[in-house]
């Protein structure tokens, strides 16, 4: 049997659209279907949901303060955005374009062979993507998303979009759940490269893509449900062998891991100086946080570093030992890249979308505000623990000396001053600020929803200062990004009417303050 394998650049439109790109194993292209069958129109599709992702995750993990420009300056640093760009827009474009109508041929595919489980895997995708594009950019096409024979397309409300995550997520959950015959894992799990055909994890899956929407409404009192927020957690993954993981065979710039040194899409990046001093004790006072050498590297003088918002790295020249270092492992970065990275970071690890750590720390908050302190602590120990043991399990089998380093630092950990030990003690600050570490590079879209749900505060997130006055970027006028504005190439070239309908032409629509922000 031959190995099907995801290229992160392929998309498929449909039928009649050719491309000399080949993202599958196997002996026919599926980028030029004479039928359109399910099982070769999934696997791009789940390339595709890492692809948006990791591209608009380098803009909104600088917002985030995850990593900042090695360079002074950067506008994404500033909370600003490129403007006559696409850059920003890749959650847009994976929605409409590179996913887009693939799901409706897959559906149809499925409901001609009634092969439910297929039909409920294509609208859980669609239900992700509508929901991570619209958390990202507020308002989107949604009524006349896809219509045929027209060229200027309406926006519809945040609100309205949440609602239909809901609708196409119950729908598929109905699709998946049938027993009467038309599922087979053998069958799913020819395209299926997440969960192999398990229709069990596909179900958890669409209950986490409930859980996100459901707890996103934090500042809408009125509709904010924390006992629906458990419920769908609890429906969802059990433990980190749920995780979706979306796999990359590492071997080359064409299936490599996006942020791996064979793609080199982040050696312009480093280290925030606000993600170390929360590994190295500065903000915990002697709590050193095993994930700080696992997943980041020191300057050569041994010493952890980070840079700043808008100043770069002052040292990032060639031999002095105080320079930061990239993520790949080098300590003096250069032009040249490694041939392999380090944890996430590395060319063939695994893409996680979701996971089962911060499902635990969903539940945590939402039984914080419940008031059930217990239930939050629990979940929140759990949290901490899952995301602990995924990053070991990233450390080489044989690095032994890693390994327990990692594992003495660990325990050392759990009982510092980094980690709430009671329930009485436990704060809503806590929770947040260890989901903020758990959710480090992967969950850089969801760590921006919650960014923004609480106003960027310090309050919430320990020891976090947003930029303020000259530091922002000239255009908004004094306040933080709230949204990615729309595609530059289909929206600020095609559709501007529309885009003046929802003030998306002001210079500082970036910061309007997006629906689920609101009360």
């Amino acid at each position: 049997m031959k190995k099907i394998k995801i290229i992160s650049l392929v998309t498929l439109l449909g039928i009649g659209l050719t491309s000399c790109e080949k993202y599958l194993d196997v002996n026919f292209d599926p980028s030029f279907p004479q039928v359109s069958q399910g099982f070769a129109l999934l696997p791009p599709m789940l390339g595709q949901m890492s692809r948006a992702e990791t591209f608009d995750g380098r803009f909104t993990g600088q917002y985030c303060q995850y990593w900042l420009a090695a360079a002074a300056g950067n506008v994404w640093d500033r909370h600003g955005y490129a403007a006559g760009s696409d850059n920003g827009g890749e959650m847009w474009r994976s929605l409409y374009w590179s996913i887009g109508k693939n799901v409706d041929l897959v559906i149809e595919d499925a409901a001609s062979k009634q092969q439910w489980d297929y039909m409920g895997v294509a609208k859980a995708i669609r239900a992700w993507a509508w929901q991570s594009t619209t958390d990202a950019n507020g308002e989107l096409i949604l009524k006349q998303a896809w219509e045929p024979n027209r060229y200027v397309f309406d926006y519809d409300s945040q609100e309205d979009v949440y609602k239909e995550v809901v609708r196409l997520s119950n729908e598929a959950l109905s699709d998946l759940g049938h027993t009467d015959g038309g599922v087979s894992a053998a069958s799913l799990g020819r395209g299926d490269l997440v969960y192999k055909g398990d229709r069990t994890k596909w179900i958890k899956f669409v209950n986490a893509i409930l859980a996100r929407n459901a707890n996103h409404l934090t500042n809408k009192k009125g509709s904010y449900n924390p006992d629906a927020v458990i419920k769908f957690v609890d429906a969802s993954f059990s433990s980190n062998a749920d995780n979706f993981y979306i796999p990359h065979n590492g071997v080359s710039t064409t299936d490599a891991n996006f942020w791996g040194p064979l793609r080199n899409n982040m050696n312009s990046y480093r280290q925030s100086n606000y993600l170390v001093s929360l590994f190295d004790g500065t903000i915990f006072p002697n709590a050193i946080d095993p994930r700080m050498a696992a997943m980041l590297t020191a300057s050569d003088d041994k010493v952890f570093r980070g840079v700043n918002v808008n100043t770069g790295d002052p040292n990032n020249v060639a031999g002095r030992t105080n320079r930061v270092a990239n993520f790949w492992g080098q300590s003096q970065p250069t032009a040249t890249t490694p041939a392999t990275g380090k944890s996430i970071f590395d060319n063939a690890t695994a893409h996680p979308l979701i996971t089962y750590w911060e499902m635990q720390f969903v539940k945590a908050e939402a039984a914080f505000i419940k008031g059930d302190k217990a239930m939050a602590l629990d979940a929140y120990t759990k949290g901490i623990n899952a995301h602990l043991d995924w990053v070991f399990s990233l450390i080489s089998a044989t690095d032994a000396t890693a390994r327990a380093t990692f594992n003495t630092e660990r325990a050392a950990y759990l009982k510092s001053s980094a980690v709430a030990q009671t329930a009485a003690a436990l704060t809503l600050s806590d929770i947040m600020t260890q989901k903020y570490l758990s959710m480090f590079v992967h969950g850089h879209m969801e760590s921006w929803v919650d960014m923004r749900r609480y106003k960027y505060s310090s309050d919430v997130f320990k020891g976090f200062t947003a930029p303020t006055g000259t530091t922002l970027f000239p255009d908004n006028n004094g306040k933080l990004a709230y949204r990615l504005r729309p595609r530059f190439n289909s929206e600020y070239v095609w559709n501007q009417a529309a885009l003046n309908k929802i003030g998306a032409l002001d210079a500082d629509y970036h910061t309007k303050e997006i629906w689920f922000v609101q009360p």
